[in-house]
């Protein structure tokens, strides 16, 4: 069953999936409405507390709580969703080592490449903010997805 995201507990699962391009106006209402066709027959437990947010208009993110057992069939099963969506909206999706970072109020998505040669110009320092990607609980999410690049993986570059 689907819950406002804001209910889930801080232990709750969480699985973030960067689109290398914002959403357009258009696609979010039909986006909207495939990921809760998709949560709503992703698991064989009826009972099980379910979420996603879609943020910045970039990023969506899938939420469980941490009681629900996850499978590797329900992971293939999320990855085989986000491949689809990929071939629908022509965006990328499971690239997790490209560099999501705020320049001014934009949020950029950049190769990793790439984004080391914005460090060298000083195009970007150590009080940008970036996007760790990786985390895994909505704890997480909440205080430590969006850090300086000082407090991130990402720092190695500097």
């Amino acid at each position: 069953m689907i819950v406002p995201f804001e209910k889930l507990s801080e232990e709750a699962k969480i699985w973030i999936y960067p689109s290398s391009r914002k959403f357009y106006p258009q696609e979010k209402t039909p986006l909207k409405e495939k990921i809760e066709v998709f949560l709503n027959t992703w698991l064989d437990k009826n009972e099980a507390e379910l979420s996603y947010t879609i943020l910045y208009d970039r990023f969506i993110i899938f939420a469980t709580e941490e009681d629900v057992q996850i499978t590797n069939r329900d992971l293939d099963k999320q990855v085989a969703f986000i491949l689809q969506l990929q071939q629908e909206y022509e965006i990328q999706l499971l690239d997790k080592m490209n560099v999501c970072f705020k320049q001014g109020e934009f949020v950029q998505y950049k190769e990793v490449t790439a984004f080391k040669k914005l460090l060298k110009s000083k195009s970007v320092n150590s009080k940008t903010i970036v996007f760790d990607n990786l985390v895994q609980t909505k704890y997480d999410f909440e205080n430590f997805w969006e850090v300086p690049i000082t407090e991130s993986w990402y720092n190695r570059f500097l």
